[in-house]
């Protein structure tokens, strides 16, 4: 054997065993992957972030058919809460399993042209991306709640696809008299909601996205109505058919709240949560309005007595969570930290005794719920007590 076959064969062989050595390893490589982030095909987050929502008891495992779960508010970065992490209210429902090749929306009562539209058709039309917060009428401060996401984890904000509900009706051709519209969901309850047909043709969206994936089943898939600045019953999940009326429809669902009120809160520090030490910290959280953008939020670190302009971090939008801050040099004494906002339209953010007074109700009396029902946007303080830990400073 010359030198060049000899060569010849031990390249051969060398490639052989690296190629064997390659094929061995790609099992160990899966597996090293699936122990430290599970399939790659569908991404999922670090082992280390343990954030989940939580159900009406304290735990999750009400989660599903009639119970709540709510946002995890206080672990919440930026303003775009995760599609896994937004809030749920189904109305006592389970989401029913739709087949999208079998869906339909229809739009029918006092129009020129019933139509029936497949998912295919509706993602044909021209279509429009806006981030915009959800934010259930039940999401109220109280005494009885311990952490942020008790008292204000049935709010998230998401970017929202899909098509203007105002183009379908006027493909359906709205008659004259017509004021209002019945939307209505596809689950067993059948949950419905009157709106004015002014608001439907003004910002209303028909949206199968969210977040850039197709809505999650327990947000609506595969459509939903998004209203925007409406408490989250409005926006109908599982939407089936929106009829046109000229009067709201009193059904047994029906209830009649409209633009919600300018509401912040923060959520560093917050309940159960335990600062380490005195020293420099961020305090943070979320404002919004359904009235259109936050203008201002300040800051109290004393119950009240002086407040601190809050930095606003982009993007401000209208009818968006909008992110803010202030730094706090925290003395180690015992402090009182509460958040207050205003929106474009000059509404403000009441104290309990503000929020009670046009009702004629006291403090007392609001915090026992005889405000009666609707939006709740009162100032939510927190106590940070020597030892570092947060409590819930209301009643």
């Amino acid at each position: 054997m010359n030198a060049k076959q000899h060569d010849r064969r031990r390249f051969l062989k060398k490639s052989a065993a690296l190629a064997g050595l390659a094929a061995g390893a790609i099992p160990a490589v899966r597996g090293q992957t699936a122990n430290a982030g599970g399939d790659l095909s569908y991404g999922e987050r670090s082992r280390f972030v343990t954030s989940l929502r939580v159900g009406d008891g304290g735990d999750n495992a009400s989660f599903g058919r009639s119970g709540n779960v709510y946002t995890p508010i206080q672990d919440s970065i930026g303003i775009i809460t995760p599609s896994s992490l937004h809030f749920s209210s189904s109305h006592g429902s389970y989401p029913p399993d739709i087949n999208p090749q079998e869906y339909r929306l229809m739009i029918h009562g006092m129009v020129d042209r019933p139509m029936s539209f497949t998912l295919e058709e509706l993602k044909r039309l021209p279509f429009v991306s806006r981030i915009l917060y959800i934010e259930c009428n039940a999401n109220r401060p109280g005494p009885e709640n311990k952490t942020v996401a008790d008292s204000h984890g049935k709010t998230a904000c998401s970017e929202w696809t899909g098509v203007p509900l105002s183009l379908l009706l006027k493909e359906a051709g709205v008659q004259a008299g017509a004021s209002w519209i019945l939307a209505e969901g596809a689950e067993t309850g059948k949950h419905t909601k009157s709106l004015p047909l002014a608001k439907a043709r003004h910002d209303c969206l028909v949206a199968y996205g969210q977040n850039g994936e197709p809505v999650r089943p327990h947000q609506g898939y595969p459509m939903r109505l998004v209203v925007p600045g409406f408490p989250g019953y409005s926006h109908v999940k599982w939407l089936r058919r929106i009829k046109v009326v000229d009067q709201p429809y009193l059904t047994p669902s029906e209830r009649f709240h409209f633009p919600q009120g300018p509401k912040s809160v923060i959520t560093f520090p917050s309940g159960e949560q335990r600062l380490p030490g005195r020293g420099f910290y961020m305090i943070t959280g979320l404002a919004w309005s359904g009235g259109g953008a936050i203008r201002t939020v300040e800051v109290s670190t004393d119950g009240g007595q002086t407040w601190n302009q809050a930095q606003l971090h982009d993007p401000v939008l209208s009818i968006a969570h909008t992110r803010f801050s202030l730094a706090w040099n925290w003395d180690g004494e015992e402090a009182l930290l509460q958040s207050r906002c205003t929106d474009e339209m000059g509404q403000f953010q009441p104290t309990v005794a503000e929020f009670g007074e046009p009702k004629g109700v006291t403090p007392e009396g609001v915090l026992r719920r005889e405000a009666g029902g609707g939006h709740w946007p009162f100032i939510q303080p927190w106590r940070v007590n020597r030892d570092g830990s947060v409590h819930n400073a209301i009643g």
